[in-house]
């Protein structure tokens, strides 16, 4: 089984993280959130993956290279311009990536859905493609999608009100395709295949199978936490779930003085001086941490400098490089841009 996942997105809403580093390559506990995606998919049964490239496809290649130890091969199709959530799939069917069968993903989830469950459906109906659908507690911030009683896709419903909700199902981000829905891509422009695809495959082989378990869209500082915290309390399954935390890089130096809360993750190169605090952070590779500094609720990027008694506060995102004076505090939800420096506030 091939796949073709959508990776070309610039993660505007993780900046300044992803002014540095794509999002799908940024690192998520102890590897890329793309490798957390190409295990699960070796996992089911996916042998060949299209990495369909746009903003910073260098970085891409550096996480995965040609192949996952033990896992699919990976091929890159790298896009000129932004070609939507269809148009590069086309894209790798003109290359000749791509064979009869295969699925298509978005590169910014982090799940432990069962695809094989999803595969056998496909292949039982004879749909054209069949969603990956999803139940979320709370429907009004999302498209839900209507189906029968047999997978049918009835229709989609997009951010309904209260009085409008009939189901809980969303799409996740994961189908299987039959080659013959390119038919439906227009080549060479972007296309979104929520939009422009989907809906005219409604009661022409347009499927959805309900698959329960954990899913998680990487598109904000809060879901980067959270999912971090997932993997190491056991929440999705992977080879880390379950070891509790906090996660500490063998190749980090934290001091025995320091006080390092169970949600944390300290990445290789990190420095941890006696005396700071570190607590529902992420501390991403070769962060230096002054003595009796507090970091809060924070990402701090590579290469990030906290000085003595620094503070940084909840929701804060620190871009890579930046420094935190010695005594300065970098507040509640602030993003500082990468190479900056926070001078410490004095008295006239």
């Amino acid at each position: 089984m091939q796949a073709v996942v959508l990776v070309g997105g610039e993660g505007t809403r993780l900046r300044p993280l992803t002014l540095t580093q794509s999002k799908p390559a940024l690192p998520l506990v102890d590897r890329p959130l793309i490798r957390f995606m190409a295990d699960w998919l070796g996992h089911h049964g996916v042998d060949e993956v299209v990495m369909a490239c746009g903003f910073r496809p260098e970085d891409l290649r550096a996480a995965l290279g040609d192949r996952v130890p033990g896992g699919p091969s990976i091929r890159y199709v790298e896009e000129e311009e932004p070609l939507g959530t269809a148009g590069p799939v086309r894209l790798a069917a003109d290359l000749g990536l791509l064979g009869e069968r295969f699925m298509v993903l978005n590169g910014d989830v982090l799940t432990d859905l069962d695809l094989t469950a999803l595969q056998r459906q496909h292949a039982e109906t004879g749909a054209v493609i069949t969603l990956a659908l999803y139940p979320v507690e709370d429907p009004t911030s999302y498209g839900l999608v209507r189906t029968g009683p047999n997978g049918e896709v009835l229709g989609f419903l997009e951010k309904p009100g209260a009085e409008q909700i009939d189901t809980d199902q969303i799409n996740a981000g994961a189908y299987v395709v039959e080659r013959s829905a390119l038919d439906l891509i227009p080549a060479g422009r972007a296309v979104s295949i929520e939009r422009e695809v989907f809906p005219r495959l409604v009661g022409h082989g347009l499927f959805g199978r309900r698959l329960e378990g954990y899913w998680m869209d990487i598109g904000t500082p809060q879901r980067y936490l959270q999912a971090s915290w997932d993997i190491l309390e056991g929440a999705v399954r992977t080879d880390l779930a379950g070891t509790g935390g906090p996660f500490t890089d063998a190749a980090a130096r934290v001091a025995p003085e320091a006080l390092i809360e169970p949600r944390a993750v300290i990445r290789a190169g990190c420095e941890v001086a006696p005396g700071a605090q570190v607590a529902e952070s992420v501390l991403l590779d070769d962060c230096r941490v002054g003595a009796e500094a507090v970091i809060r609720g924070a990402i701090l990027a590579p290469e990030v400098e906290v000085g003595k008694r620094a503070e940084v506060a909840p929701g804060a995102v620190v871009g890579r490089g930046a420094t935190i004076a010695p005594g300065a505090r970098v507040g509640e939800d602030a993003r500082v841009q990468p190479e900056h420096t926070i001078e410490a506030v004095t008295a006239a």
